[in-house]
């Protein structure tokens, strides 16, 4: 049923589509046809050492799932620029910067997530509390109101969980940063390279523990960071923005085509391939590029994919349903203040 809705959420830019040959994803074919498009983006190969099975899993994200209460909109508006970039904006908090890679793991649901929670975090503080808020911990205990774990899951009920139980710190793997990192490694894209390669196989969902790391100087509860609210927002593109511009990062979940996987610059507008499955993002802000209007993204597949790990996305159409199921939050910030 989700993929049907998937599906949907694209009916509209199929419109211009529907003639373009079904090229496989990751192919030299769908690479070469998007790039003879003379397009908003240019498309090169990502994956060159990757099963298919692996770019699969990658999209972890159940689309048309249960929704948060939407965010009363805004009673007067706010004069937004014309371009805006968080990492710019707020220049004091470091993980705005960053780039994840969840790996063999179906997880893009929790790190779409932990990190706009970790961004929001600092930026609600004033720059003065910086955490790494662990994927790991809200993959792995989430449970079923999350989803399936590496199997897929629900971005909704992952901001859920933090507003209710808290998530403890943990940065990338074999970082050994905070109480949780990620216990799923990163897999080689490319060839030669040292890592294992892309398969598909994971080892399955891993266990959740409620154990710090040998080492860290806090335990697992006193580590928790809670968040005081969880929220839809509206598919609006201008609310969107006010969000972002207000509040910092937003998680986005959107319908991934064969085309995306190879996606390396430019602003992405679906071309060809048949529909992958869902996928959680982190949106960061917003521009103009060449007369067309983007989102800025953070995605979660290493700094090796795409534009150093973000990408931009046609704004203001809901291409792909990239702006009908955003959600986002806001961290109990009173906990912090009152140590500091």
């Amino acid at each position: 049923m989700w993929q049907l809705l998937a599906t949907l959420s694209c009916v509209t830019l199929l419109v211009g589509v529907q003639g373009a040959p079904n090229f496989p994803a990751l192919s030299d074919e769908l690479v070469n046809y998007v790039n003879k498009q003379n397009t908003t983006w240019q498309a090169g190969h990502n994956f060159p050492n990757a099963h298919l099975s692996y770019v699969k899993k990658l999209c972890g994200t159940v689309l048309g799932g249960p929704r948060l209460p939407q965010k009363v909109q805004l009673t007067e508006p706010i004069k937004l620029p014309e371009n805006f970039d968080a990492r710019e904006q707020w220049p004091n908090c470091p993980t705005i910067k960053e780039i994840r890679d969840q790996g063999s793991c179906g997880s893009c649901w929790a790190f779409g997530a932990a990190e706009a929670i970790s961004d929001r975090t600092c930026i609600h503080t004033n720059g003065r509390v910086s955490v790494e808020v662990s994927a790991e911990d809200l993959l792995t205990c989430c449970g079923l109101q999350c989803g399936e774990g590496c199997n897929g899951g629900f971005p909704s009920g992952a901001w859920n969980f933090w507003k209710k139980q808290g998530l403890v710190s943990g940065g990338l793997y074999d970082s050994h940063v905070g109480c949780r990192p990620y216990s799923i490694p990163p897999c080689e894209h490319h060839v030669n390279g040292s890592r294992p390669p892309c398969t598909g196989e994971g080892g399955g969902t891993p266990k959740c523990s409620k154990i710090c790391e040998a080492g860290y100087g806090s335990t697992y509860k006193e580590d928790k960071h809670f968040g005081c609210s969880s929220y839809s927002v509206s598919s609006d593109e201008e609310e969107i923005k006010a969000e972002i511009y207000k509040n910092g990062p937003v998680e986005a979940a959107f319908s991934v085509y064969g085309d995306f996987f190879a996606y390396k610059s430019g602003v992405y507008q679906h071309v060809a391939g048949e529909m992958m499955g869902g996928h959680a993002v982190r949106i960061l802000g917003w521009g103009v590029e060449d007369g067309t209007p983007y989102w800025l993204v953070g995605n979660s597949w290493n700094t090796d994919w795409g534009d150093n790990g973000f990408f931009k996305i046609l704004r203001g159409q809901d291409h792909c349903g990239i702006e009908s199921e955003i959600v986002a939050g806001l961290p109990c910030t009173e906990h912090y203040l009152r140590g500091l």
